[in-house]
């Protein structure tokens, strides 16, 4: 179970942050030269290996870190709502 929610959790993840690239917002300015590359997509590529992460603990049995991945993706919701909603 916990490896299923985390799996959703990381679709939802994917789902926002791509939302978030493509909203164009200046505060993408300021993201460092690492993630820049591809336009922006390198960063999606280090989201892939938190979730498999994530996934391969929650794999093994470690029911923590799917709760740890699920509070990753509420701070992600968090800032995804305050950049697509033009509060920040």
């Amino acid at each position: 179970m916990a490896l299923f929610l985390t799996f959703l959790f990381g679709v939802a993840n994917f789902g926002l942050h791509k939302a978030v690239l493509e909203s164009r917002h200046r505060l993408l300015g300021a993201v460092p030269p690492l993630f820049r590359p591809l336009g922006g997509k390198a960063s999606l590529m280090v989201e892939f290996a938190v979730l498999l992460g994530a996934m391969l603990l929650a794999a093994g049995g470690s029911n923590l870190w799917a709760l740890v991945y699920a509070g990753y993706s509420a701070l992600n919701a968090g800032s995804a709502w305050l950049i697509l909603s033009g509060r920040v």
